[in-house]
C-alpha cells in the first residue's frame, strides 16, 4: 500500500510540474548573453566559433530570437505554478556542460547556429550545429541524436567518423541548444514540422546529398525524412531506431504486464517523459547520476569526472522548455511506439534508397521491423547488423565496433560498391 501511495503521489507531482519550465526574467537572460559576448569580443575578438555566410553569429541569433526561443528555461505554458523559480539552468550552463564533453575530441570542430528561417510561423528558428572535416570531398555524414540527447553525446564517435568525410551533428529542433518552438498537438503535423526543420537546415548549410544516420528517435526522423526527401539521401543508416514497429494490441500488453504496471503506464502516457527531471530542479543531475549510472559508465573511460559531466549535460539539455519533448510525446503511443510507425509506410521509401540497420544485440528495441523491411524490399539494399553485448545506446556501448561498421558503410557509399546483401543479418 505504501508503494501504491508513493506511486500516486509521484504521478500527481509529475502531472502538476510537467509543463513548469520555470519562467526566468528575460531581461536577466539578455544581460547574461550580453555579458558573455562582451567578454568574448574584447579587443575585437569574435565569438570563438566559425560561421559561413548562411549562418548567423551567436549574438545575431539572440537579437532575433524572442524570449520563448532564446531562453532555454522558458515555457509558453500558463500553468499556475509558473512562478516557481525552480529550473536551475541557463544558456551558459548548457554551453559549459557541452564544452566539458567536447574538450575530449582530438580533432578540430566548429559549432554554430544555422538560421533555418520562419519554418513554423513568423519567427526565425535556429539549429545548433557541430561540423568536422568540412574540407573533405567524400560523402557527408549527417547525425541525428536520440530523444533527450544532444551533439555532446557523440564524443565517442566524432573523431573516427570525421577522419575521411565531413560530419555534421545537429541538436534537433526543440532539443539541446536549438530553438524550442511550440509544436503542433497533431502527431502528423508535429512530425512534418520536424522534417521541415531538417530540410530547411540542409538548404541553409548547402548540402545536396548525404549519408543520414539517426539513433532512436533520430532514427525515426531519419527514416521519415528519407521517405519525404529521397533525392537527398545517399544512404540511410538507422541505429537502434525507435518508432518502426506497430504497437501490440492492448489485450496483448495486458497479458505481458501486471495490472498495476499497465495502469501506471496508462497514466504516465499523459506525462511528458522528462517531467521528473524538471521537477527535481537543482537535484536533477544527482537524480540522473543515481538512476542512469549505466550511461555514465559508457563515457567514464574517455571523459574525466564523467560522474559529474555526463549528468550535468543531460540535465541542462532537458531541464528547459520541453518543446521537442512535447513533440515526441505527441508522436509517441506509449513510450516504446509511434502513433504512425515507419513499418506501415516503408513501402513509400524509394526503391533505390539503400538502408543499413545497426542494432544493439541486447537492446530493448524491437528487432523484427528491420527483418520485415528487408523482406519487403527485395529489390533494394538492406543490411542488418547486430553489435554483440550492446544495448540501446549502441553508439556508446561499443563505440569502436559501431564506428567501424558505420565507416565501412560510408566507404562503400563513396566507392559505389554497395551490393544487395544475401544474408539477413551480420554479427560483428
Amino acid at each position: 500500500m505504501k508503494a501504491l501511495n508513493l506511486c500516486c503521489a509521484l504521478i500527481i507531482i509529475l502531472l502538476l510540474t510537467q509543463n513548469v519550465a520555470s519562467r526566468r526574467d528575460y531581461t536577466g537572460l539578455r544581460k547574461e548573453m550580453s555579458d558573455i559576448l562582451e567578454r568574448e569580443n574584447v579587443n575585437g575578438t569574435q565569438w570563438p566559433l566559425i560561421y559561413s555566410d548562411d549562418i548567423t553569429t551567436e549574438s545575431e541569433c539572440y537579437e532575433k530570437l524572442d524570449p520563448q526561443q532564446a531562453d532555454p528555461c522558458s515555457s509558453d505554458s500558463n500553468d499556475w505554478l509558473g512562478w516557481m523559480y525552480w529550473c536551475t539552468t541557463s544558456i551558459t550552463d548548457l554551453r559549459t556542460a557541452e564544452d566539458r564533453l567536447l574538450e575530449n575530441l582530438k580533432d578540430n570542430y566548429n559549432r554554430s547556429y544555422v538560421n533555418i528561417g520562419c519554418v513554423m510561423g513568423s519567427e526565425e528558428l535556429h539549429v545548433w550545429t557541430l561540423k568536422m572535416n568540412e574540407a573533405s570531398n567524400n560523402t557527408p555524414l549527417v547525425m541525428l541524436h536520440g530523444f533527450a540527447a544532444g551533439v555532446g553525446l557523440w564524443i565517442l564517435n566524432l573523431d573516427d567518423l570525421a577522419k575521411h568525410r565531413p560530419v555534421y551533428a545537429i541538436d534537433i529542433l526543440g532539443f539541446g541548444s536549438s530553438s524550442r518552438p511550440k509544436f503542433s498537438s497533431d502527431p502528423i503535423e508535429a512530425e512534418r514540422e520536424l522534417l521541415n526543420s531538417i530540410e530547411a537546415w540542409r538548404k541553409a548549410v548547402g548540402l545536396e546529398k548525404f549519408i543520414l544516420m539517426g539513433h532512436s528517435f533520430g532514427g525515426f526522423l531519419a527514416a521519415s525524412y528519407a521517405i519525404k526527401y529521397p533525392e537527398r539521401i545517399s544512404h540511410l543508416v538507422l541505429a537502434d531506431a525507435w518508432g518502426l514497429a506497430e504497437r501490440p494490441p492492448k489485450s496483448e500488453l495486458r497479458a505481458q504486464y501486471p495490472f498495476w504496471k499497465y495502469a501506471l503506464a496508462s497514466v504516465m502516457q499523459n506525462v511528458n517523459p522528462l517531467a521528473m527531471v524538471r521537477a527535481a530542479g537543482s537535484y536533477g543531475p544527482k537524480m540522473l547520476k543515481r538512476t542512469r549510472p549505466d550511461i555514465i559508465r559508457k563515457y567514464s573511460g574517455v571523459v574525466e569526472d564523467a560522474e559529474t559531466v555526463i549528468p550535468n549535460y543531460i540535465y541542462h539539455c532537458n531541464a528547459q522548455n520541453p518543446s521537442g519533448e512535447e513533440a515526441f510525446h505527441t508522436i509517441m503511443s506509449g513510450f516504446r511506439w509511434a502513433k504512425y510507425p515507419i513499418i506501415t509506410r516503408i513501402d513509400a521509401l524509394r526503391e533505390d534508397i539503400a538502408v543499413t540497420f545497426i542494432y544493439g544485440a541486447k537492446s530493448w528495441i524491437d528487432k523484427e521491423p528491420p527483418v520485415q523491411i528487408k523482406e519487403l524490399r527485395t529489390n533494394s539494399y538492406v543490411d542488418i547488423q547486430f553489435i554483440p553485448d550492446s544495448g540501446h545506446h549502441v553508439y556508446a556501448d561499443h563505440p569502436e565496433d559501431f564506428n567501424t561498421s558505420l565507416n565501412q558503410v560510408c566507404a562503400k557509399v563513396d566507392s559505389g560498391s554497395l551490393v544487395i546483401p544475401i544474408e539477413n543479418s551480420t554479427f560483428l
